[in-house]
């Protein structure tokens, strides 16, 4: 991943973090509306679930890590549920590294439409690495929410959600509740081992550190060398905005064109 390099300087919000581009990473989480994706992701970077529902447009999320003395960036883009975009919903995987789709127990139609998205995935990832000459792995979780309704209301079985997970060994399939946060943390546990990340980077496996204590962040600080305790520890960044459209495009430009790949070749196409 050293071509996150671009993206992470172009988006000009790394608190003065000398973040490696090889350890900053993208993940996108897609779904239907009003299956529970951004409540999976408050569950990851705040321990809350929110009641009232608040239809997503697209939200961008940052978490910095220190771990072990090495540093970390995961980025995170909420999408919407409506996709009222396609071009844009394919820029987000074309830029993502590991990804989360969420359905419903309780909605077929979600679950379809978490098969649509699988597919158009492995084909843009395929466009783009065959372009790139990438040998890189497509971490993926699949993930049924809402687990604590009654079965009486349940649409999707079990085996069928394991069934589109079942000939690739960098998919996963979970059934979750994040209303009462059940196997939340397995399911990141497991995501971040596919991707070859550091199993401190799930919820439950790290300190949290709130932005006043960022300079604990820093490799002489004091407070670093005073907290014996905190081999892995993470904080999220209050001002990260996403970086542009504009900043996409030219990352995954340069990417083709890094292979020497002609302008006038046939491009992935984004919309």
């Amino acid at each position: 991943f050293q071509d996150q390099a671009m993206m992470k300087t172009m988006s000009g919000v790394n608190c003065n973090l000398n973040v490696p581009a090889k350890n900053s990473y993208r993940m996108v989480v897609l779904g239907a509306s009003r299956v529970g994706k951004s409540s999976i992701v408050s569950r990851f970077l705040n321990g809350r679930f929110e009641d009232q529902y608040t239809p997503t447009i697209e939200d961008f999320h940052r978490k910095v890590y220190n771990i072990r003395g090495d540093m970390y960036q995961l980025d995170i883009l909420d999408t919407s549920g409506n996709h009222p975009f396609p071009a844009m919903r394919r820029l987000s995987i074309l830029t993502g590294d590991v990804f989360i789709l969420v359905f419903s127990l309780d909605n077929r139609e979600s679950f379809d439409e978490v098969k649509r998205l699988q597919k158009q995935i492995l084909e843009v990832k395929s466009c783009l690495k065959n372009k790139t000459k990438e040998s890189a792995d497509l971490p993926m979780v699949i993930c049924g929410n809402k687990n604590d309704h009654s079965e009486i209301f349940r649409k999707v079985r079990s085996d069928e959600g394991e069934n589109l997970v079942s000939s690739d060994e960098n998919c996963a399939y979970f059934e979750v509740s994040a209303k009462k946060n059940t196997n939340v943390d397995e399911m990141f546990y497991v995501l971040f081992s596919m991707a070859k990340l550091p199993h401190e980077m799930s919820p439950a496996l790290h300190r949290k550190i709130s932005i006043q204590y960022g300079d604990a962040f820093q490799p002489k600080s004091f407070r670093m060398r005073r907290v014996k305790d905190m081999d892995a520890y993470g904080m999220i960044s209050p001002f990260a905005r996403r970086p542009s459209v504009n900043s996409d495009l030219k990352y995954i430009k340069s990417k083709v064109l890094r292979e020497g790949q002609s302008r006038e070749r046939e491009k992935c196409t984004i919309q």
